[in-house]
């Protein structure tokens, strides 16, 4: 299933959902690039563990995805170093919360352009290379906030709403020329992020964090379960396969059933 070396571009993959797809491509001997705004240095650790134990290329490229040149630039880059580009992995975003009344513009500005505008510069970037071979896999990783909304957060549910919506739009056009487009739609996945996230709300809220994660984080998913990273890496795996070659368009859940009701 695995066995064709691929080469794969993974963005905002330095930490938590980003990083934990971008290690199990390289597990499974696909060449990666790993991506993400931060300097070289600071990002040499990281870069290591992904390497360790892969039989092929770890490269790191730099970009920041607020802007639309670098981040279409982002996949000419990793062409020109690895030869060609198979599979694209949209994983960068941000998050702000505030009130719509209260919420910064330029917040606005650069939630859409990191999570829904490089979406679209990666794509129209990734696509022609990908048409000329016949094969290509596009996965973009989106949130279950993509299908439902939650109050405070209207950048982000916007873009989310946004990515799936590109996600099917782009798969139709590609359809017959063996590309597969799909949005993979987490609910609340453990990450550092979320895990510094729960001791700061502890003590807001007077809780223990505990309750916290129980009551607040994860409040909408019946599981009662945090996603973990592995679980995205796994699916956004098998979508990349020959076996996923008649999944395209879709935006499927991996919430603990948060949309399911």
């Amino acid at each position: 299933m695995y066995s064709d070396r691929r080469r794969v571009l993974v963005t905002g993959s330095t930490s938590g959902i980003g990083l934990s797809i971008a290690k199990r491509f390289a597990q499974l001997g696909h060449d990666v690039a790993l991506n993400s705004f931060e300097s070289e240095a600071d990002v040499h650790a990281v870069v290591q563990s992904v390497s360790y134990g892969a039989t092929g290329i770890v490269r790191y490229f730099r970009a920041d995805l607020a802007d639309p040149g670098q981040s279409f630039g982002l996949v000419g880059q990793v062409i020109e170093s690895f030869g060609l580009l198979d599979i694209l992995v949209n994983n960068a975003g941000i998050q702000k919360v505030a009130p719509v009344e209260a919420f910064p513009p330029a917040d606005w500005d650069r939630i859409l352009a990191v999570s829904l505008g490089s979406t679209f510069h990666t794509i129209r970037a990734a696509v022609p290379g990908m048409a000329q071979r016949g094969w290509g896999r596009i996965i973009n990783i989106a949130s279950a906030h993509g299908l439902r909304a939650s109050p405070f957060k209207s950048a982000y549910v916007a873009t989310k709403h946004g990515v799936v919506g590109l996600t099917k739009s782009v798969a139709l056009e590609v359809a017959e020329l063996g590309i597969t487009v799909n949005a993979i739609c987490p609910g609340y996945v453990w990450t550092p992020l979320v895990a510094g996230q729960v001791a700061d709300q502890a003590k807001v809220h007077g809780i223990s964090e505990n309750q916290v994660i129980r009551d607040i984080l994860l409040a909408p998913q019946p599981t009662k379960q945090f996603v973990q990273p592995e679980e995205v890496a796994e699916l956004a795996v098998y979508l990349s396969s020959d076996m996923a070659r008649s999944i395209t368009g879709t935006a499927i859940s991996i919430d603990g059933g948060w949309t399911a009701k």
